[in-house]
């Protein structure tokens, strides 16, 4: 059977062009490798597709306050706060964006129903079956993430994702003294065969491209910009980690750097925040009913502040 007509049959609600686009994309793995939608599949393939794009809401809308940067009827810009998991997953169930961007969907979807001779569109009490986070933010990541309110909005989102007409910027801060002023990072990232949870670069992995550029040198560490024109999983972190720059605070990949601080007050702080210094600050995208484009920016949060005036 083709690989297309195999993920056809196994996800609900998916035309076999969105899978080809999800396919094409590198969204789809088969034995830790990027494939073809006419890949004939055999006996013993292990196939691993991200569908991250959209989100069922089979879990509890929590009350939990979310930052919102921007917000109409179709979508949400939202500031995600670092410490907070984007899905349901791996054992953990609540306290995530998702379960708030259900809570707050629902009111505002029963707002709509009150309003209906408003103008607003009727769409009843109950919460959309689909919420679309298009994108991913790791736990420790804060800063910038989109949602998208509907499933139509959600597949146009991700078609700009998959086609890279999505702008994304971040912020991180690196152990070493960066010489050059800028670069690119041209890896394929797959997931590391023996430890599953990690990432990591191998030539038969999914093309990643990064591009960097310096913003503040310190001594012992560099403050850089980086834009991404892909979203590997984890793949500034492994990009970073792979010319020998690791972010700060990130024990997945640093291999113990947080540790080799000499300046014993710093890795105290290292300590002390809790996170990884990764932040999303940049996010540009054509709004799917309106064609505007849309740009937005968040400041780098008080504790990553605070940990600079430290340098």
């Amino acid at each position: 059977m083709r690989l297309d007509a195999f993920l056809a049959e196994r996800i609900n609600g998916w035309s076999r062009v969105r899978i080809r686009r999800l396919i094409d994309a590198e969204e789809v793995l088969v034995n830790d490798a990027p494939s073809k939608p006419s890949y004939k599949l055999r006996d013993g393939d292990r196939v691993e597709a991200e569908l991250t794009e959209l989100t069922p809401t089979a879990f509890e809308p929590e009350d939990i306050p979310l930052d919102i940067v921007y917000e109409d009827e179709f979508l949400a810009v939202i500031n995600k706060p670092a410490g907070m998991v984007v899905h349901p997953g791996a054992g953990i169930v609540s306290g995530t964006l998702a379960n708030a961007i259900a809570w707050h969907c629902k009111f505002q979807i029963s707002n709509y129903k009150a309003s209906s001779e408003s103008g607003f569109r009727d769409l009843g009490s109950e919460m959309p079956h689909r919420i679309g986070i298009v994108h991913r933010l790791d736990k420790d990541t804060s800063g910038l993430i989109l949602v998208a309110k509907d499933e139509q909005t959600a597949e146009e989102l991700s078609r700009q994702f998959q086609n890279r007409e999505v702008e994304k910027s971040y912020v991180a801060l690196v152990h070493g003294h960066i010489e050059r002023s800028s670069g690119i990072i041209d890896r394929p990232i797959a997931r590391d065969r023996w430890h599953r949870t990690k990432m990591t670069v191998a030539a038969n992995g999914r093309s990643a491209l990064s591009l960097w550029k310096v913003r503040q040198r310190f001594e012992k560490f560099t403050l850089v910009d980086v834009h991404i024109k892909t979203g590997r999983t984890h793949q500034i972190r492994v990009h970073l980690a792979s010319i020998n720059h690791p972010v700060v605070g990130d024990a997945t990949y640093n291999e113990g750097r947080d540790n080799t601080i000499a300046d014993q007050e710093i890795k105290k702080a290292v300590e002390r925040l809790g996170r990884f210094f990764l932040h999303a600050e940049k996010l540009a995208f054509t709004h799917p009913k309106t064609g505007e484009r849309m740009d937005f920016e968040q400041p780098l949060p008080k504790e990553l502040n605070e940990f600079l005036d430290l340098l």
